[in-house]
């Protein structure tokens, strides 16, 4: 019975809308706001997380043209 209620009171009111005039409001522009300052921040952290990295890599070493020597363990089968 309550939601019956409800929706007869709202109906006059979504009727005086302008169906060619809808905007987001002021609601709409702070989850926009929120969700910008989480990603500036989120940034923020990266570049500090990547400025600690402290990367160098190794020179390639030329393969041996030795076969490698089988484990200790492995016998041979005849």
């Amino acid at each position: 019975m309550y939601a019956t209620q409800a929706l007869t009171n709202l109906v006059p009111l979504a009727e005086e809308l302008d169906k060619n005039k809808v905007t987001p409001g002021v609601l709409g522009f702070i989850v926009f706001a929120a969700l910008a300052v989480g990603v500036w921040a989120l940034m923020k952290s990266m570049n500090r997380h990547m400025g600690r990295v402290n990367f160098e890599e190794t020179p390639a070493e030329p393969a041996s043209e030795q076969p490698a020597e089988p484990a200790a363990g492995s016998a041979k089968r005849k």
